[in-house]
C-alpha cells in the first residue's frame, strides 16, 4: 500500500510539474478542465447520482470551465488579469468563509439533484479557473500557492500525530486536532518566509512580515475548511474515499479538497493586487 501510494504520488508530481511548465495556456487549461470534470464525477458519486446524470455532470463541468476559462482569456498569452473571474471567486470565497463554518457545525446535507450541482458548482469551478489564471500570471507563483496548501496538509499531519490531544472536529474528522491546526499554520508561515526570503529579501521587514502572517493564517484555516467540508460529504454518503483513480490515494477530491478552499481566495488576491 504505501509502495502503490509513493507510486502514484512521484507520478502525479512529475505530471504536475510537466504540465505547469511546459503546456501551452490552452493546454494547461484543458487540463484544468479535465480535472474539473474527474472531480464533478467523484463529486456525482458523493451526491447519490447513478452513472448517467454523473457522467452528464461531469462532461458539462468540465466543458463550464473550458468555456469560461477561454471567454475570460485563460486560454492564451493574455496581456491583463481576467477580471470577470472576480465574481466566481467572490461567491467560492464567501461560500468557504461564511457558509462552511455553520455548514460543518450544523452537519448539513445537501439534498436533491439540485443541491448538489449547485453546491458542486461553487466548490469545483472556481479552483479549476484558479489553477488557469494563476499559472498565467506564473508558473512559479501557482505552484508556491499549491505548494503552501500541500506544507498545510504535511504539516498537519506530522504534528498532529506528535503532539495531538485536542480534537479539532471528533463528529467530522477523528484524526484532526487543534494541534495539527497550529503546526499547519507554523508550516505555512515558515513556507512563506522561506520562499520571501530566496525571491524578494527587500521585502521581507517588519511591516511586510505584519501584513502577511495573519493572510497567512487565514489561508491555512481556509484549506482546513476544505479538508473538513469533504470529509463531512464522504461520512454523510457513507464512503472513506471520494474515488478510486488515484491508486493508494483514493480519488481526486481526495487531494485537492484543500485547494478547492484556497486556490479561488489565492485568484481573488491576485486579482486585487493587479487593480
Amino acid at each position: 500500500m504505501l509502495r502503490t501510494r509513493v507510486i502514484t504520488a512521484l507520478v502525479l508530481l512529475a505530471g504536475l510539474l510537466a504540465g505547469i511548465f511546459l503546456l501551452p495556456p490552452w493546454g494547461w487549461l484543458a487540463l484544468a478542465a479535465i480535472i474539473c470534470a474527474a472531480a464533478a464525477w467523484e463529486w456525482g458519486g458523493l451526491g447519490g447520482f447513478a452513472v448517467g446524470p454523473r457522467s452528464v455532470f461531469a462532461a458539462l463541468m468540465g466543458l463550464a470551465c473550458l468555456l469560461t476559462g477561454a471567454m475570460s482569456g485563460l486560454a492564451g498569452d493574455a496581456a491583463s488579469a481576467p477580471a470577470g473571474l472576480a465574481a466566481l471567486y467572490l461567491a467560492s470565497g464567501l461560500f468557504w468563509v461564511a457558509v462552511v463554518p455553520l455548514w460543518l457545525a450544523r452537519k448539513w446535507r445537501i439534498t436533491g439533484a439540485a443541491g448538489t450541482v449547485l453546491v458542486g458548482l461553487v466548490v469545483l469551478l472556481p479552483p479549476a479557473l484558479a489553477l488557469a489564471h494563476l499559472r498565467m500570471l506564473g508558473p512559479w507563483l501557482l505552484l508556491a500557492v499549491m505548494a503552501a496548501t500541500f506544507v498545510s496538509d504535511i504539516a498537519a499531519y506530522f504534528t498532529g500525530r506528535a503532539f495531538g490531544r485536542h480534537k479539532l472536529a471528533p463528529a467530522i474528522s477523528p484524526g484532526k486536532t487543534w494541534e495539527g491546526a497550529g503546526g499547519a499554520v507554523a508550516g505555512v508561515l515558515v513556507f512563506a518566509l522561506i520562499v520571501l526570503a530566496a525571491s524578494a529579501p527587500s521585502l521581507l521587514d517588519a511591516p511586510t512580515v505584519l501584513l502577511v502572517v495573519p493572510l497567512l493564517a487565514a489561508f491555512t484555516a481556509v484549506g482546513v475548511l476544505g479538508d473538513l467540508f469533504e470529509s463531512l460529504l464522504k461520512r454523510q454518503a457513507g464512503v472513506k474515499d471520494s474515488g478510486s483513480m488515484l491508486p493508494g490515494h483514493g480519488g481526486i477530491l481526495d487531494r485537492i479538497d484543500s485547494l478547492t478552499s484556497t486556490l479561488p481566495l489565492a485568484g481573488l488576491a491576485a486579482l486585487w493586487l493587479a487593480l
